[in-house]
């Protein structure tokens, strides 16, 4: 039963790495020594699970159903070692989902928290600005701000984030400062993932709405590297505050236009739906609402008022609680 509990967990990390290699250092096995179980696993099943190249390593249509179940049975297995000891301890690999980003500004700075109070737990991060698939990337928590698309998800709101515009002191005293959102179009724009896609920057101020399309001098992929962009003084960006709170309170970015409004977004805690969620996923979930909560609390007095001789405007108070669990059906 041991060496078939194994062969299941062994299977699913080949699975989700594509690799032999990778599966096997993970749970100190030699590559042929990985491939040899694997081997025996598809003889006692009857059936190829993996199609082998010289590039890759595949799910046959049999292996990628033989994945799904295999993984429920995994996590049921977690789930009764975790009730069983009875002591909260975690153990095993938490696969966390989320951008560069928002690991940085809000998950690393607080994370030894968590991982202090759990030894045995090991954390695996994907970062990618653009989302990952919940279910084919074996996701145990992702952390999405935004709209929520993905209905096999189970979704916990945990904040909200607030859109603004920033530039540097440096660029603003060379192309000036803007008086109202007409006069982007002027100005050199840093256009990165969130904004991408979108017709127009979209501003409101005592109930009148208007959108600026916006043409990016600067067009980039990633949420840190328009940031730091805009800090080095190549233009205006539009993000979140979030993602500017640092430069915001060094003094590398300030707040332009910060009378006009620009909306805010949910932040959520994701947790893939069809299959047990992780005790550890569970618990991290947890830990990020105690977080934010904090988190929340400081923004508002801890907003900058005035920075470097610009004026800025402190954001709408939050004006939701976090929420419980919920499914997402859009």
């Amino acid at each position: 039963m041991n060496d078939r509990f194994f062969s299941l967990q062994l299977f699913v990390r080949v699975a989700r790495t594509g690799s032999f290699s990778v599966a096997g250092r993970e749970l100190g096995l030699s590559q042929p020594t990985a491939s040899r179980i694997i081997a025996a696993l598809e003889k006692k099943v009857g059936v190829a699970l993996l199609t082998r190249s010289t590039r890759a390593v595949t799910v046959t249509e049999a292996g990628a159903d033989y994945l799904a179940r295999a993984e429920v049975i995994l996590a049921a297995m977690d789930e009764a070692d975790h009730a069983a000891r009875g002591t909260g301890e975690l153990r095993g690999i938490l696969r966390i989902a989320t951008s560069s980003a928002f690991a940085n500004r809000a998950i690393f700075p607080r994370l030894a928290r968590f991982t202090g109070q759990h030894p045995a737990l090991r954390v695996e991060f994907m970062l990618n600005d653009r989302r990952q698939d919940l279910i084919g990337d074996a996701v145990d928590a992702a952390m999405r701000v935004g709209s929520l698309s993905d209905s096999n998800a189970v979704a916990r709101k945990i904040g909200v984030v607030y859109r603004v515009l920033a530039a540097a002191p440096s660029y603003l005293d060379r192309a000036g400062v803007p008086q109202s959102p007409t006069d982007l179009p002027n100005h050199a724009c840093i256009v990165g993932p969130a904004s991408q896609g979108l017709e127009g920057w979209a501003f409101e101020r005592d109930g009148k709405k208007t959108s600026i399309r916006v043409e990016g001098r600067y067009i980039l992929n990633g949420t840190d590297s328009a940031t730091k962009a805009a800090a080095a003084g190549l233009g205006i960006v539009s993000s979140t505050h979030l993602s500017c709170l640092e430069e915001f309170q060094n003094g590398s970015l300030v707040r332009v236009l910060p009378e006009w409004e620009m909306g805010e977004a949910d932040i959520n805690v994701v947790l893939p739906a069809g299959r047990a969620s992780k005790p550890s996923a569970r618990a991290f979930c947890d830990f990020m609402v105690a977080e934010f909560k904090e988190i929340q609390e400081l923004f508002a007095p801890s907003w900058p008022l005035a920075l470097n001789g610009f004026n800025a405007k402190r954001p709408p108070a939050a004006r939701k609680a976090a929420a419980p669990l919920h499914s997402v059906v859009e």
